[in-house]
């Protein structure tokens, strides 16, 4: 047991003193933090802006009810959102007219125009130098079909209060119950942000120390280190100092991660929201963390050459890619047959259960059979990886094939 500790105390200190593991505990989360809320804060800046929209309206119908409508939308500091320009030019033709309005968007003097024009039905068109914002064009929508509405009502004869009842909407307001009269946040955006980032993580995390690991071993076996090592302690006392050396490597990073976003949270970037299941998110950290370092400890442990360790951690790190696949999918229905099965299978486990805690009450039973899933499959490939890497560590030359494992398996 010293020896796995000494062995585990020089692991650590090996890779934390490295300048690429102090670049990496500062760089990943800030950028991770940096590529999620830059393009909210980009669009919001956008949406402080006040926008000239022009208006070509071929009818001669919709343009006097458009203007008060959308220049009634506000911005959060109650200025208007829009200002509409009257882009029909009396004396012109229609080619001419839309020329003209195409050479004010291109020169920037309007935002964009709407094109509306009537071809045996009502055509409208958004015209403008770039594709335009969702929120834009979900405004300018909504404007039109309001109008369009009411413009059919009031043709049938429709009483003009029923009218204004119908333009009302209902916006539902989503909450997640999480006990008995108790209430919680269910934004959707938070929620999407503390799952993400923490799959992010486990994701970068488990590579780069899946890497480090690989290159290290390879390194002890091409100067024949790894002998003098093995000639000090068994391969397994080696094999579990160099899980417990990473694990304390992994611990390190979460630690220095997490004051990282308390930080973040006392910043407006992230909201207190984001990490309100911080604890049951960490358990699934770890044990995922632990799962795929032991299974990296054994793969590793068989290439000779560092073509052979990046052809390694490249299939692992896809195994590692696939749960982000089915994330969003995961998140708008994480009670699905789907999404239960891969909460199911040691692979998926962790980063599915990240989702499902953020999104659903899970009893205890089921955190529980989670938990006992994870430890059963990380004792399997602790197990199975002493075999090969017991083998695997004093193997040169080529790569084994799949029946030189199986049979170093049955040894």
């Amino acid at each position: 047991m010293n020896k796995t500790l000494l062995v585990a105390k020089w692991e650590f200190l090996e890779k934390v003193k490295s300048k690429a593991f102090v670049i990496s505990l500062f760089l990943t989360p800030l950028l991770l933090i940096l590529f999620s809320v830059a393009p909210t804060l980009l669009i919001t800046a956008e949406e402080d802006e006040t926008k000239v929209i022009g208006i070509l309206d071929f009818t001669n119908e919709y343009f006097d009810q458009i203007i008060p409508s959308i220049e009634s939308i506000k911005l959060k500091n109650n200025i208007p959102a829009y200002i509409t320009q009257n882009l029909f030019v009396r004396g012109l033709s229609k080619d001419s007219m839309i020329i003209l309005a195409d050479k004010k968007a291109l020169d920037k003097k309007v935002e964009g125009y709407l094109l509306i024009e009537n071809k045996d039905s009502l055509i409208i068109s958004y015209r403008s130098k770039s594709v335009g914002s969702f929120k834009l064009i979900s405004d300018l929508e909504k404007v039109v079909n309001d109008i369009n509405i009411k413009k059919t009502l009031l043709s049938k004869n429709v009483d003009l209060s029923i009218v204004e009842l119908i333009k009302n909407r209902i916006e539902i307001n989503p909450v997640k119950i999480k006990q008995p009269g108790e209430e919680g946040d269910s934004e959707f955006l938070s929620t999407f942000f503390s799952s993400m980032i923490f799959i992010l993580l486990l994701m970068t995390m488990v590579i780069y120390s899946g890497q480090m690991l690989v290159r290290s071993l390879l390194e002890e076996k091409s100067n024949r280190l790894i002998e003098i090592l093995v000639s000090s302690c068994t391969p397994n006392e080696l094999l579990f100092g160099k899980i417990m050396g990473l694990s304390l490597l992994g611990i390190a990073q979460i630690l220095a991660w997490i004051l990282i976003g308390i930080a973040a949270v006392g910043t407006t970037l992230v909201s207190y929201s984001s990490f309100e299941n911080l604890p049951t998110i960490l358990l699934y950290f770890l044990i995922g963390y632990l799962f795929y370092t032991s299974l990296f400890v054994g793969i590793g442990s068989i290439v000779s050459t560092e073509q052979e360790a990046q052809q390694i951690t490249s299939y692992l790190s896809i195994i590692l890619v696939l749960p982000v696949v089915f994330l969003l999918s995961a998140m708008q229905n994480p009670d699905s047959t789907f999404v239960n099965i891969l909460s199911y299978i040691p692979f998926t486990l962790p980063t599915v259960m990240m989702i499902k805690a953020n999104l659903l009450e899970l009893s205890l039973l089921e955190h529980l059979v989670a938990i006992s899933i994870m430890f059963i499959s990380t004792l399997i490939v602790v197990f199975l990886s002493g075999k090969i890497f017991r083998i695997g560590i004093l193997s040169y030359g080529k790569m084994p094939s799949l029946k030189e494992l199986i049979s170093w398996l049955k040894e």
